[in-house]
């Protein structure tokens, strides 16, 4: 199987991309702040894993990453432009059966889409915890901060980790600060309109964004599954695919 990436319009007609490996039941996966589809889903085989069992994988690079544009204009950057990009996704697609599979910042678009109406069949929140998305505005500020203090950020400083992954990225600084400002907590009583059956999957090493467990608590109808792995390293472990496919084909 190969992988194809086409373009579509995403909010305000900005070119996002789209990559696509396999064919069967629609999944979209949402890679992470800072990543890609490449990284997060197709570098270290968890969309293959899917495409093996039967799942047609549907990868956008989010606004701001990866191959998708990058615009310099603050109209571009409306309050949670990241889930409306997700919604025209749905809607160019014209899905109205799919699965949604979220890492870290797409697990934030992820849960932000489903809030304001998108109703997969099933969601995954994957590299979340509950802190992550209703207290956001604080690593919201961490990322900010890494970026104004880009190249100066040494070895031993918290931020260092971020800044090193943001040059391997080549991410454009001006539009990633203008992204990071469309981005609001969410109040724990909206995770109420999560009702679908969620899987929140974290490394067991990975507290990057709170606590997955009273994500899980936090949930309607949520399970909660760990698997080897920092918020970084888990997206290179096999167990992540593994964990997909069983909750993606488990029966209802």
């Amino acid at each position: 199987m190969q992988v194809s990436t086409t373009f579509y319009e995403g909010f305000g007609g900005a070119q996002l991309a789209l990559h696509r490996l396999g064919t069967g039941r629609p999944v979209i996966l949402l890679h992470g702040l800072f990543s890609s589809a490449e990284v997060n889903w197709i570098k270290y085989g968890t969309a293959a894993q899917l495409a093996n069992a039967g799942f047609a994988c549907l990868m956008p690079d989010l606004r701001v990453h990866g191959q998708s544009a990058a615009p310099h204009d603050p109209a571009a950057y409306p309050p949670d432009v990241l889930a409306r990009d997700l919604e025209a996704l749905v809607d160019r697609l014209a899905l109205d059966d799919y699965d949604l599979v979220g890492f870290s910042l797409g697990s934030r678009t992820s849960a932000r889409g489903v809030v304001a109406g998108l109703r997969p069949r099933r969601l995954v929140l994957a590299g979340m915890g509950l802190e992550g998305l209703a207290g956001w505005s604080g690593r919201q500020d961490f990322f900010i901060d890494v970026i104004d203090r880009f190249g100066t950020i040494r070895v031993g400083d918290p931020a260092y980790m971020a800044q090193q992954f943001l040059k391997t990225m080549k991410i454009d600084h001006q539009a990633a600060r203008l992204l990071l400002g469309t981005m609001a907590d969410t109040d724990p009583a909206d995770l109420g309109a999560l009702t679908m059956p969620t899987l929140v999957l974290c490394g067991d090493k990975d507290n990057d964004n709170g606590s997955a467990d009273r994500l899980a608590a936090a949930l309607p109808d949520a399970r909660r599954a760990t698997i080897p792995g920092t918020h970084m390293s888990s997206v290179t472990e096999p167990a992540m695919g593994a964990e997909l496919v069983s909750f993606l084909t488990s029966p209802a």
